[in-house]
């Protein structure tokens, strides 16, 4: 099977493979049950969604943004507030890349879809030097025309598939490599204050949201150009958290826990704290000698 083929097998009933058929539907039920809190938290915590939004769901053909789009027309059912979705994929070019994929799969869901079509892979290849990563270009590119046409359908929110290791890995990479304690936000105003993202996946771990791709068997769509290179700084750290979950279970979890109880005191940065304006209280120690 070449790269660029389409990883797809029709979901088989549990029974085919001598098991249970009501456990496999149990285990399912449970798996959507906790994607479904830990996406409702994040949604709730951190405000991302409301009333008469239109929420363009960046759909790129990985188990993230599949798992993405089924969760938010799941809340979109059952959500006390009216939204509208529409997925939205960017066709880069890349060699052999199934074009009819996903059109076939949102239209299997009466899903309102747009496919942006750009070569943006052989921009990336040409400005791209031998060896190094097609990331930061690729990235910087999809991002401008996904922030384009998200001004052109009158979309209100950019929802994004990155989960709780996403966020861990950008955090360790950022001080890593660039000396920076800084992750991924769940919810960003862009640089031009035209463009809300949100990650509704923020608090999910990536092991679940692979047990319910398991489950559904999305058509996963392969990315040639980043998921070949070998010299990927983010495939470091990512074999470094899965050390740590067979090694230490739960510290990753804790790491990405963190992000949102941060003591800024208790750092260095004296642009957000004022360490030089600290003084003792001595109306305080006044009143305790006095006592």
């Amino acid at each position: 099977m070449s790269e660029s083929a389409v990883i797809y097998t029709p979901e088989q009933p549990a029974s085919a493979s001598g098991r249970d058929p009501r456990k496999g539907k149990y285990e399912k039920n449970k798996c959507h049950k906790k994607l479904r809190k830990l996406v409702g938290e994040a949604l709730t915590d951190f405000n991302m969604l409301d009333d008469g939004d239109k929420v363009m769901v960046c759909l790129s053909g990985g188990k993230d943004s599949y798992t993405l789009l089924d969760l938010l027309l799941s809340f979109q059912q059952h959500a006390p507030i009216d939204f509208e979705i529409v997925a939205v994929n960017l066709d880069q070019k890349q060699p052999g890349f199934p074009e009819h994929v996903l059109p076939a799969y949102l239209q299997d869901l009466q899903v309102p879809y747009d496919i942006i079509e750009q070569d943006t892979y052989s921009v990336v290849k040409e400005l791209t030097p031998e060896g190094k990563t097609t990331c930061p270009v690729c990235s910087r590119l999809r991002r401008g025309i996904l922030y384009s046409h998200a001004k052109k359908i009158g979309a209100s929110k950019i929802a994004l598939g990155h989960h709780l290791d996403d966020v861990v890995e950008t955090l360790m990479l950022n001080m890593f490599y660039g000396a920076k304690l800084k992750a991924m936000p769940a919810k960003l105003l862009s640089d031009d204050g035209q463009n809300v993202l949100i990650r509704p996946l923020y608090y999910c771990r990536e092991s679940l949201i692979q047990r319910w791709s398991d489950f559904r068997q999305y058509p996963i769509i392969p990315c040639n150009l980043c998921g070949s290179q070998d010299n990927l700084q983010r495939q470091v750290i990512k074999e470094m958290l899965a050390g740590w979950d067979r090694s230490h279970p739960g510290r990753v979890d804790n790491i990405g826990r963190s992000i949102n109880n941060v003591t800024l005191s208790h750092l260095g940065d004296r642009r957000h704290f004022d360490f030089a304006g600290l003084q003792r209280d001595t109306s305080r120690i006044s009143t305790l000698q006095l006592d």
